[in-house]
């Protein structure tokens, strides 16, 4: 039984202290939030993520999981400090860092015995010796200290699956000791575990992410080459997962990636490397890219419709993926304004992510259910791909709607079936343009 400390009670430092708890340890979570940490305290948890509240209330209760705003009282008899603050985009794309620099500040002035800091924050290469230069200049206590980098890979839907059952574990650290100390936590996982210095570590986390937001972007250029020679980029995407070489993974087109971490760290990649003379051609055509999807999608109902002007615009989904509640940077957000731009009427549902929605969109009618958002619509766009939107009556919504004209961002019904149905239908890639 070890005793952790991390440091943010946000989506990912929520999961990683729970998880750890959950594997025996004694965690406790800090965060400046006083709402956040009394909500915690009371089982509320300020995210959806599958399985996490039970977790959370299972571990609060046996005592091993605690809540605190106090790095004080955090950091006492801790021996790793994890890191698991937000590191949002700057304006020219670069990671912020202010929270990282005020955990480490805090940090070196509460702890008064030897800890392990670790890095779960996703952060520039670099940091971890930025990050022990804060700590030296700024701890009261003459006590040693090391950093170690241990990026997170969790995929929100599925969070608490990936923690506990990881592709891998990866640590950087200068001091080779403090990094197999931190690889003792998950030695339980029976992981692959990859120790290397600080940078290659950091290094790591983005390169995984920039390329599988390639891949992402790849596929959704092949559905417009799709679209314009008539193939279905769905049965290519089948054809080309079964070579070992290429496999299936983050081949589905659609309207683009979205979330914290793609869309973020592929430009806080490209921006390290502009500043340090590189010329990061395909990561800026990776952004461009997914950019171009949610304009195609825009397209498509105006190359039906007309003047989108007036016209009833129903959208089922709005969190950038299925499972979670996570507005951020979702693919939704920017089609909804490009519509209402054009003049469109909004109408839409989302079966978690409303009432963060409601927070970010001015204008748009929020409905109950699917149903009700297809109620004299003259066109639905699928932007999340829910399970619940799989089984939806077909045959009820062609009726319900003022025009039975359906533009699929996710790909989730069969062309031929809609059809057959009855629907004017339009996928991502799906070969109609011949």
């Amino acid at each position: 039984m070890k005793k952790i400390c991390v440091i943010g009670a946000g989506y990912v430092g929520l999961t990683t202290g729970t998880c750890f708890a959950d594997l025996g340890n004694l965690v406790t979570i800090v965060d400046i939030d006083e709402r956040k940490v009394e909500n915690l305290r009371q089982g509320i948890l300020p995210i959806y993520e599958p399985g996490l509240e039970e977790i959370v209330r299972r571990n609060a209760q046996s005592g091993r999981l605690r809540f605190t705003t106090s790095y004080a009282e955090g950091v006492r008899d801790a021996e790793f400090v994890f890191i698991a603050v937000g590191t949002p985009s700057g304006t020219e794309g670069e990671a912020d860092l202010r929270y990282v620099r005020q955990a480490a500040e805090a940090i070196a002035e509460v702890m008064d015995h030897p800890i392990i800091i670790v890095n779960k924050s996703t952060v520039p290469i670099g940091t971890g010796d930025w990050v022990a230069d804060i700590v030296n200049k700024h701890k009261k206590n003459d006590v040693p200290f090391a950093v170690v980098s241990n990026p997170e890979f969790l995929r929100e839907g599925s969070a608490v699956y990936d923690f506990m059952n990881p592709d891998r574990v990866v640590l950087g650290s200068l001091n080779r000791e403090a990094a197999e100390q931190v690889a003792q936590l998950y030695l339980s996982l029976r992981a692959p575990i990859v120790i290397t210095d600080l940078r290659t570590a950091e290094m790591i986390k983005y390169a995984s992410n920039a390329f599988l937001a390639n891949r992402i972007s790849f596929i959704n250029e092949i559905a417009s080459i799709c679209e314009a020679l008539g193939a279905d980029v769905k049965e290519v995407a089948a054809g080309m997962g079964y070579d070992k070489r290429i496999g299936s993974a983050f081949l589905d087109a659609g309207i683009g990636f979205g979330g914290s971490c793609f869309p973020k760290d592929v430009k806080a990649l490209a921006h390290m490397a502009a500043i340090h003379g590189c010329h990061p051609q395909l990561l800026r055509a990776v952004l461009e890219i997914n950019r171009d999807q949610r304009r195609r999608l825009v397209q498509k109902l105006r190359d039906i419709l007309g003047s989108l002007d007036e016209q009833v615009i129903g959208v089922l989904g709005l969190a950038f993926k299925p499972n979670t509640d996570d507005m951020r940077e979702a693919p939704a957000v920017e089609i909804i304004h490009l519509l209402q731009n054009e003049g469109a009427i909004i109408r839409a549902y989302d079966p978690v992510a409303m009432n963060n929605a409601k927070a970010m969109l001015d204008g748009v009618t929020f409905c109950e259910n699917a149903y009700e958002v297809a109620q004299g619509a003259d066109a639905l766009v699928i932007c999340t791909e829910w399970n619940e939107f799989k089984h939806l009556d077909l045959k009820w919504i062609k009726e319900a709607m003022r025009r039975p004209i359906i533009v699929d961002g996710r790909n989730i019904y069969d062309p031929e079936t809609m059809r057959q149905l009855g629907f004017l239908y339009r996928g991502v890639g799906r070969g109609y343009g011949v």
